[in-house]
């Protein structure tokens, strides 16, 4: 079955219980089941994974990069926390592996701290869903099949 990869950055381990009033009470695993219908719905398996650790996070790209290449996935839907702001690493990452990558944030970036405005990360992303809450997951999932159906075409 073709997978699609819902990668997770730093922190969001604590999802649920870290700043509710801006990610609300939602945990990674309450995430993790809701993208598994999600993709489910689709015909796609879930890969979910999540790691506090830059190298980590660039070893499992470069590890679906090469997924997508022999037709194994469509891509990853990437919430990459505090990262975004912080890692040209991960930018690198991404377009090296040639990773199809939908940038996701829970919250708007954009109406916050003005540090959180830039992002590494959009330039080699397919696209990006900013603040809807964790439905945002279903959103990417969504965008990036769509986008991979398109690409088929």
């Amino acid at each position: 079955m073709t997978s699609v990869l819902v990668l997770n950055g730093p922190n969001l381990n604590l999802l649920g219980t870290r700043k509710p009033e801006v990610y609300g009470r939602t945990s990674l695993a309450d995430v993790e089941e809701m993208c598994q219908q999600e993709a489910g719905k689709l015909g796609l398996d879930v890969v979910f994974r999540q790691s506090n650790h830059e190298g980590q996070l660039i070893d499992w790209i470069h590890e679906f990069g090469a997924e997508v290449r022999v037709g194994n996935s469509i891509g990853a839907v990437y919430n990459p926390g505090a990262h975004t702001h912080t890692s040209v690493a991960l930018h690198d990452a991404i377009e090296g592996a040639e990773l199809p990558v939908i940038e996701l944030h829970i919250s708007n970036v954009h109406k916050r701290e003005e540090f959180r405005h830039r992002s590494f990360i959009s330039p080699v992303a397919r696209g990006i869903v900013v603040g809807f809450g964790v439905l945002g997951y279903r959103l990417a999932i969504n965008g990036l099949y769509q986008l991979s159906q398109e690409a088929r075409s």
